[in-house]
């Protein structure tokens, strides 16, 4: 029986269902059960009921995902009310700005305090509650990134100018008529490896929105020690199924990171072929590379020749201090269009707006 490998799924389909089963919390449950009983469900369950719950609002979640994933169904996470909390009263400066003046008492939105947390201290409750990628990426839905195009021209089969043909036209189309440009792809390689594992599922479903809201103009990867390619299992319609699904489709969940290999895997499979020519590539990654950080180097070079634009989320960065000092992160930074974080609901829906093309950073901001 292959214990490790039974408890790893159990964890995934718990993390998928909205639990807290980060790896550290895993390596505890497999840790606990080498002092018991295995075979024995009341331990198994006491093991992982002690060691992946971070809390009282996992208990019902925990419960649902253990009956579910032990008898081979597939769990769902329950509906939960909306979360009530007071507004807190912040004080803020009157007058012109410039310290002077009374202070006057204003209401502090509980939802914007969510907005800016970092997905990584968020609560069950929490998540359920601001719904994180897939607002996030609904913001850009309305302004799709186009794709430059150019007019065709046609040989006319006249010498010189076709008057009756351009005067027929004219008519027809009207001198505001146009090429329209039709909407670019957007590829996203989301990093699921055990450091980005407290920020996967929010960016998994960030994916699954832009995958829902772009249809065949949208691609989703993970990259681990290996490339998955999960647009199909992302394109299911609720997005606790979907995440369930790319889930149980990745098999590296939570490993190690060997990103220049993965890219290089991504170009000459899919890339070169047309999916990454004139995309907006998106990688999502803290850029902790355990291979080559100088073939993730080249890699990115390729992609960046390859691609309309890249861009480049690292949760990190919102982080006091941040220096991208990684070797695969100054690796890739070159050859990087927009460097940005993706560690809280307003910073993913600052990233839909920079793939639909309505805000810019550059490269090293």
């Amino acid at each position: 029986m292959d214990v490790t490998g039974t408890i790893a799924g159990f964890a995934r389909t718990l993390r998928a269902a909205g639990g807290a089963a980060d790896p550290e919390r895993l390596q505890a449950m497999i840790a606990a059960l080498r002092h018991l009983d295995v075979l024995d469900p009341s331990d198994v369950y006491w093991a992982g009921r002690l060691t992946l719950c971070a809390g009282p609002d996992d208990l019902p979640c925990y419960d649902r995902a253990f009956a579910a994933y032990f008898s081979g169904e597939t769990a769902r996470p329950p509906r939960r009310p909306p979360v009530v909390v007071h507004p807190t009263p912040v004080l803020e400066p009157d007058g012109d700005g410039d310290g002077s003046g009374d202070a006057r008492a204003v209401a502090a939105s509980p939802a914007e305090a969510l907005r800016e947390r970092d997905v990584s201290r968020l609560g069950a409750a929490e998540r359920a509650e601001v719904a994180l990628a897939r607002r996030a990426a609904g913001r850009g839905r309305r302004t799709p990134p186009l794709a430059p195009v150019r007019a065709r021209a046609r040989r006319s089969p006249r010498p010189g100018p076709d008057r009756p043909e351009t005067l027929r036209r004219g008519r027809r189309d009207g001198p505001a008529a146009a090429p329209r440009a039709p909407p670019a792809r957007v590829v996203l390689i989301v990093d699921v490896s055990g450091s980005m594992a407290p920020y996967a599922d929010a960016l998994l479903r960030f994916a699954h929105a832009a995958v829902r809201s772009g249809g065949r103009t949208a691609e989703a990867f993970t990259a681990g020690t290996r490339l998955t390619r999960v647009t199909r299992e992302l394109g299911r319609r609720d997005p606790d199924a979907a995440i369930a699904a790319a889930s149980a489709a990745i098999p590296d969940w939570s490993g190690g990171t060997r990103l220049g290999e993965e890219l290089r895997e991504f170009l000459d499979r899919f890339g070169r072929p047309g999916m990454a020519r004139g995309a907006i590539v998106v990688v999502a990654s803290d850029g902790w590379e355990r291979g080559d950080a100088g073939l993730l180097g080249e890699q990115m070079s390729r992609l960046h020749r390859l691609a309309h634009r890249v861009i480049w989320a690292n949760p990190h960065k919102a982080r006091p201090g941040y220096e991208p000092l990684t070797a695969g992160m100054a690796a890739a930074l070159p050859h990087v269009d927009d460097f940005t974080s993706g560690h809280s609901l307003a910073a993913l829906e600052r990233l839909a707006r920079l793939i639909a093309g309505t805000g810019r950073t550059t490269a090293h901001a």
